[in-house]
C-alpha cells in the first residue's frame, strides 16, 4: 500500500506534467503581471501575524484561491491514503479523482504565481476522523462549499479577464466535487438552500468569512489584512 508521502509524489507529478495544457493563455498573462509588480515601488506592508495573501491586486486573489487550494490537496491526500471505514469502490474511486483535482488546482496556482506565491501551509486536521465516514465526508462537505463561495465571493476583484475565465473553469469543478459530497450526505442536497439563493445562484462568501473557516483547519493561519480584510 502507498504511503501518504508516494500519494503525495504521485499526484504532483500528474499535476506537473498536465499543467501547461491546464494553464494555457492565464499563465502568460501571470507571468506578464509578475514582471510588472517587480518593477513597481509597493508601499510597506502592515505587521500580521501569520501568512497574508499581499497587497497587490490579481496576484493577492490568486494567493488567496492558493491557499484554499493548498488546503483542500492536503484533505484529500489524507483521505485516499487513509480511505475510512466501509467506502465503496465507487466512493474510493471518485474521492481520489478528487484529490487529484485538487493536486492540481494547487500545483497550477503554485507554478503560476512563482516567486510570488506564499509558503507551504500546514494544515491541522485533529478535528477529522479519518476512519470514519461521517466525520470525513462532513469536513469534506465543509471544504467543497466554502470553495465554491469562495470563489463566487472573489471573483470580482480579479482585474484580468483570463484570470476570471481560469477562476470560472476552476469553480465550476469545486462545484461538481460538492454537489457528490452533498448527495453521498444526503441524496438530492446537493442544490438545496443552504447553498442557492432565491434566484438559483450560488451564495458567495467574502475574504474574511471563508479565511475563518479555513484558518480553523490551518496550523499555519492566512490573513488578508494588507489587501483590506479582517480574516481572523
Amino acid at each position: 500500500m502507498k504511503t501518504e508521502a508516494q500519494f503525495e509524489n504521485a499526484d504532483v507529478n500528474m499535476a506537473r506534467r498536465s499543467f501547461l495544457h491546464y494553464a494555457g493563455a492565464g499563465m502568460a498573462a501571470l507571468s506578464v503581471l509578475s514582471a510588472a509588480s517587480c518593477k513597481k515601488d509597493h508601499s510597506k506592508p502592515q505587521m500580521t501575524t501569520g501568512i497574508d495573501i499581499g497587497a497587490t491586486g490579481d496576484l493577492a486573489i490568486l494567493n488567496y484561491a492558493y491557499a484554499l487550494e493548498q488546503l483542500e490537496a492536503a484533505f484529500y491526500i489524507n483521505v485516499a491514503a487513509h480511505m475510512y471505514t466501509g467506502a465503496s469502490d465507487d466512493e474510493i474511486a471518485l474521492l481520489t479523482d478528487i484529490r487529484d483535482h485538487e493536486v492540481a488546482h494547487r500545483e497550477f496556482f503554485k507554478a503560476a504565481l512563482g516567486t510570488h506565491a506564499i509558503q507551504a501551509l500546514t494544515p491541522n486536521f485533529s478535528s477529522i476522523n479519518f476512519s470514519s465516514r461521517a466525520s470525513v465526508l462532513g469536513a469534506a462537505k465543509a471544504f467543497e462549499d466554502t470553495g465554491v463561495s469562495a470563489y463566487n465571493g472573489a471573483g470580482y476583484l480579479l482585474k484580468s479577464a483570463d484570470y476570471l475565465l481560469l477562476a470560472g473553469k476552476i469553480v465550476s469543478v469545486e462545484a461538481r466535487h460538492a454537489s457528490y459530497i452533498r448527495d453521498l450526505i444526503s441524496p438530492s442536497s446537493f442544490a438545496d438552500s443552504t447553498v442557492i439563493d432565491s434566484n438559483g445562484m450560488d451564495k458567495p462568501q467574502s475574504i474574511a468569512q471563508v479565511l475563518a473557516i479555513a484558518n480553523g483547519y490551518l496550523t499555519t493561519k492566512v490573513s488578508a489584512i494588507n489587501y483590506g480584510y479582517k480574516a481572523y
